[in-house]
C-alpha cells in the first residue's frame, strides 16, 4: 500500500469536493479545515504528477484526470465500505448499516412502513433510504451503493442481466375525484366517462407519468383522449389539487390511504377495469448481501406484500453466488447522467421517478 500514490483519505476528499462543488463545502462536510483539504489535494496532484481540478472557475471542476481518478476511487471506497459491513455482520445484527433504494412512490409511501417494522426488530442497525428514479436507483444497486431496492418503473435494459429483478407486489392505480364531483355519487364509472373528465398529472417527462400512461394503455384506456387540465411536479400536489376540485387523477392506492380515511378524496371504481402495475425488488447477486439486508428481505418484505413471493427472493444468500447468471455491471454511468460522484447523484432530487 505504501507504493500507491494516493490514500483512502485523499480519495474521500476528492469525492467530497466533486460532490459539494467547492473545497470549503467539502471541508465542512468532512469536519476538517479548508487548508487541510487544499494541502491533501496538492499532495495528491504532486504524487500523481497531474492536475485534478481546473481552478479557473468559481466551482471546483474536475479535469479529465480528476474524473478518471474519481470514477475508480468511488469503486475503491465502495469496496471498502462493503468490506466493513461484511465484518460488522460478524456481530450478528448488533450493528451495521442497511441501505435501501426506492423509486419515488414506493420510497414515499411504502418503504417508511417497512423500514419502521425493521427498526423495531433490529434497533441497532442503521438504515438509510435513498429515493430516486427507477433508472438511477437501479444503477446504485448495480454499482453497490445500495443493498436492494423496490421500484415501480422499468429497470434499464443494460442492467437487466446484472440484477435480479423479482416481482414483489401489485400496486393498484386508483382514479381519484373530488368528493363533490357528480361521479363520486355513483357506485362505478364507465370507461368512456373518463374522456369527459379534466385530469391532473405529473410532468410528461417524469418516469411515474410514463409508467401510468403505459399501464392505462394496457387497460385499453386511450391516454390521448384524456383531457389534461394541468401538470404538477409531485403526487402530494396532485392530491391537493383534486381535493380542491380542480380535476381527477390516477395515483397509487398506497398514496391515498390517509385521504380516504379522512373522506377528503373519492376513489372511483371503473367498470370492468382494474389498473395495476408490478413493483419489483432488485438486488445485485454478485454483491455481498449482508445479514441486515437478508433479514429485511426474508422477515420484513413478506409482511407488506399483497401476493405470494417468489422463493428466489427468500432464498438465504450471505455471500456472492458463484454460479450466478449476473455479470459485473457496466462501469459507465447512465448515458444521460454525467460522470460525477455517487454522493452528488444521490443528492439530486430533481429527477422524478416511479
Amino acid at each position: 500500500m505504501s507504493d500507491l500514490p494516493f490514500t483512502l483519505d485523499q480519495l474521500r476528499i476528492l469525492k467530497a469536493i466533486a460532490s459539494e462543488g467547492s473545497f470549503k463545502r467539502a471541508a465542512d462536510s468532512l469536519y476538517v479545515s479548508q487548508p487541510a483539504v487544499s494541502l491533501q489535494v496538492q499532495n495528491l496532484e504532486r504524487q500523481l504528477d497531474v492536475p485534478l481540478f481546473d481552478r479557473g472557475g468559481r466551482r471546483a471542476q474536475l479535469t479529465e484526470a480528476g474524473y478518471l481518478l474519481l470514477s475508480y476511487g468511488e469503486k475503491v471506497l465502495t469496496l471498502c465500505q462493503e468490506t466493513c459491513r461484511a465484518i460488522e455482520d460478524l456481530q450478528n445484527l448488533q450493528g451495521g448499516t442497511l441501505i435501501v433504494g426506492a423509486s419515488q412512490t414506493t420510497g414515499t409511501y411504502l418503504l417508511p412502513r417497512t423500514i419502521g417494522a425493521f427498526r423495531q426488530r433490529y434497533p441497532d442497525v442503521a438504515v438509510q433510504l435513498h429515493v430516486h428514479s427507477t433508472r438511477r436507483t437501479s444503477w446504485s444497486v448495480a454499482n453497490g451503493q445500495v443493498d436492494l431496492a423496490i421500484v415501480g418503473g422499468e429497470v434499464p435494459t443494460d442492467l437487466q442481466d446484472s440484477l435480479e429483478i423479482i416481482p414483489y407486489a401489485e400496486d393498484e392505480l386508483a382514479l381519484i375525484l373530488p368528493v363533490s364531483h357528480p361521479l363520486s355519487k355513483l357506485p362505478s364509472v364507465h370507461k368512456e366517462e373518463l374522456y369527459n373528465l379534466q385530469f391532473i398529472a405529473l410532468d410528461s417527462q417524469s418516469t411515474i407519468r410514463k409508467v401510468i400512461d403505459r399501464v392505462l394503455a394496457r387497460c385499453d384506456i386511450d391516454t390521448r383522449r384524456l383531457t389534461l387540465e394541468m401538470e404538477l411536479n409531485s403526487i402530494e400536489a396532485i392530491k391537493n389539487a383534486v381535493q380542491s376540485g380542480l380535476g381527477a387523477a390516477f395515483v397509487s392506492v398506497s398514496a391515498i390511504e390517509k385521504e380516504l380515511e379522512m373522506g377528503v378524496l373519492h376513489r372511483a371504481t371503473i367498470e370492468e377495469v382494474v389498473v395495476k402495475r408490478t413493483l419489483n425488488v432488485i438486488y445485485n447477486p454478485n454483491r455481498y448481501r449482508s445479514k441486515a439486508a437478508e433479514a429485511f428481505i426474508t422477515e420484513i418484505l413478506p409482511l407488506f406484500s399483497n401476493q405470494e413471493l417468489d422463493p428466489k427472493l427468500l432464498e438465504p444468500i450471505t455471500r456472492v453466488k458463484a454460479n450466478s447468471k449476473a455479470k459485473d455491471p457496466p462501469t459507465a454511468d447512465p448515458p444521460e447522467v454525467p460522470i460525477k460522484s455517487v454522493a452528488e447523484s444521490l443528492s439530486d432530487s430533481s429527477d422524478s421517478g416511479s
